[in-house]
């Protein structure tokens, strides 16, 4: 497991399995547990994305357009992370990880 590697993930009590990211750093992502992830939604975004939301797709091997939602990092046992997805692609990364930042208020204490 790699950091930006998108999983399909079941929280309990939700009645699907939702794509998400793996944002943990990277010793953890390779071989500690829980991991950190961002959740996606599993409908077709059919807008634009909001300040603390990203927009990931198919060229990340999603099946469409889908929205990533940067406000909440989520701790997941790795074995409950399935059907593996794809990868967030290199030029996503940043700024995945800046409106992470951002979606948190961390930059005003940078």
């Amino acid at each position: 497991m790699r950091q930006f590697d998108i999983f399909y993930w079941q929280p309990r009590g939700w009645p699907e399995a939702h794509p998400c990211v793996v944002v943990s750093h990277s010793d953890r992502a390779n071989r500690k547990n829980p991991v950190e992830v961002l959740m996606c939604s599993t409908k077709r975004a059919t807008r634009t994305a909001e300040s603390h939301e990203m927009i990931l797709d198919q060229a990340d091997g999603l099946d469409w357009p889908t929205v990533c939602k940067c406000d909440l990092i989520h701790a997941v046992d790795r074995k409950e992370l399935g059907n593996y997805k794809g990868q967030v692609t290199p030029e996503r990364q940043g700024p995945l990880v800046r409106t992470l930042i951002a979606a948190h208020a961390w930059a005003a204490v940078l």
